[in-house]
């Protein structure tokens, strides 16, 4: 095996690594924190995971203009003192931005909860964004271990902090909130350090700088845009479901979601290093890697959702105050095969292949069904199954429709392998509604998927075999 192959691997057990030790600090955050906190308070805590996973867009899509820009460079290669000074002239502005969050909370805003939360959002903002551009850095130049290490490490600390909250008896939301931003800004910290020498330097003049960020801002913005309305497709449904029922009712939703999303860690994970792979690959060898991974990839995520009746018992026994929203996950699980396959291989080839444009129609196409679709299920029926089975349409709708511009950029043909794909989530989810979710419904999606397995088998087989013959050759 060569350099760059055992290179890959390297990256790779640094990334999964990383997220084996996250997956059981969601674990522990998903099963005890709800469990001590209540009901009440643990919807207010996930208000603020809520808002704060919207923050990062703050930037205009400067940061992803640099991370399109300079994907694939070596870190030696880069202008150090060019992307230094955006690193401050972007703190700078954030700052500004968050002060301006943090005055609307505290002069126009009714006191309570909800402007608590906000007024913290808008402190982890700033800490956010400077440990994207970070991350950026690193992940665009390879240096995947300090990647790893960056993007996991505030989470052990985080739960160390809560460990001990919650031995000395502590049960309040804001705690966890101010926690969480330490722990941040304490990773934050030691991510400046490492590319010290990209922040040292004497900054260039705003005047000569400025078009660089204004072309960083035009180049990424569409990347930032698609990354909002992807992110609103799900934000607006939870959103019209806290103001149409009630805080407890978006915590449950968001609690089975936070089930759904922890086994898709390691499909993130992988996705990583995907990115500057990719952008080193021959292009004419990408469309046959993508029948490759595909053909390998999806079949393992079906096979997750084996686990879905295993899990519902156990989080019922433990969890009895959320035992009637884990229903929900017989609709939602789901959402690990099209999300994982959206994350891992559609939107890295689309943004390695610079197609942004085609991820912001798509994005932007499927809000706004997801829009009118809500309102008339939320608002009109009121019916809430209904709202979580749309979360399910709007995410497969937009995986199949990216992939579908995909292929087509690419000529390659998998409609046939998206039709039985969409039967079997079907069958999976007719077997939970039609069995309750009981172990009869795992035995018929058992069989389902054993038939699939049956008749992409020659396929499964050939894409191992080549894609480890990829691997050799890398």
């Amino acid at each position: 095996m060569n350099e760059k192959a055992k290179s890959v691997i390297k990256n790779l057990y640094y990334t999964v690594a990383a997220n084996f030790a996250t997956l059981g600090i969601s674990i522990l955050l998903n099963l005890f924190v709800p469990k001590l906190l209540g009901v009440t308070e643990y919807s207010y805590w996930q208000l603020y995971v809520f808002y704060s996973s919207y923050v990062g867009f703050l930037h205009l899509g400067w940061i992803d203009g640099i991370y399109l820009k300079i994907g694939g460079e070596e870190y030696d290669q880069l202008d150090k003192r060019n992307l230094g000074s955006q690193f401050w002239y972007l703190a700078i502005f954030e700052s500004i931005v968050s002060l301006l969050v943090i005055g609307w909370s505290l002069f126009f805003m009714s006191s309570g909860n909800k402007a608590t939360i906000l007024l913290l959002t808008a402190i982890v903002a700033f800490v956010t964004i400077a440990k994207t551009f970070i991350l950026y850095i690193f992940q665009s130049t390879n240096r995947i271990k300090e990647y790893a290490q960056l993007s996991r490490s505030d989470r052990y600390i985080y739960v160390i902090l809560i460990c001990i909250y919650f031995l000395l008896g502590g049960r309040n939301f804001f705690w966890l909130i101010v926690m969480d931003i330490v722990s941040k800004l304490i990773m934050t910290v030691w991510g400046m350090y490492r590319i010290k020498d990209m922040l040292n330097f004497k900054l260039e003049s705003i005047r000569k700088i400025f078009p660089e960020i204004l072309d960083n801002i035009n180049v990424g913005s569409k990347l930032m845009l698609s990354s909002v309305a992807g992110m609103l497709i799900l934000g607006t449904i939870r959103f019209f479901v806290e103001k149409k029922w009630s805080i407890q009712t978006f915590g449950k939703l968001s609690f089975t979601l936070s089930i759904s999303n922890m086994f898709l860690t390691f499909i993130n994970a992988v996705g990583v290093v995907m990115f500057p792979l990719l952008r080193r690959t021959n292009q004419k060898k990408l469309p046959k890697l993508f029948v490759t991974l595909r053909d390998l990839f999806v079949p393992i995520t079906y096979a997750i959702l084996l686990f879905y009746v295993p899990a519902k018992y156990v989080l019922s026994l433990w969890l009895p105050d959320y035992a009637e929203s884990l229903k929900f996950m017989g609709i939602l699980f789901p959402i690990i095969i099209y999300e994982g396959r959206m994350s891992l291989l559609i939107n890295t080839y689309l943004k390695t292949l610079r197609k942004e444009k085609t991820i912001l129609f798509v994005n932007v196409t499927t809000l706004f069904l997801s829009l009118i679709l809500s309102i008339i299920i939320i608002f009109g029926l009121g019916n809430l199954t209904w709202a979580v089975g749309l979360i399910l349409i709007s995410l497969a709708f937009r995986c199949n429709f990216a992939e579908f511009f995909l292929s087509k950029s690419m000529n390659i043909h998998i409609g046939k392998s998206m039709v039985f794909e969409t039967l079997l989530t079907i069958l999976f989810i007719l077997s939970n509604l039609f069995f309750g979710g009981s172990w009869i419904s795992t035995a018929v999606y058992a069989l389902c998927y054993s038939i699939y397995l049956v008749f992409n088998n020659k396929k499964i087989i050939i894409s191992f075999k080549e894609f480890r013959g990829l691997l050799k050759g890398t």
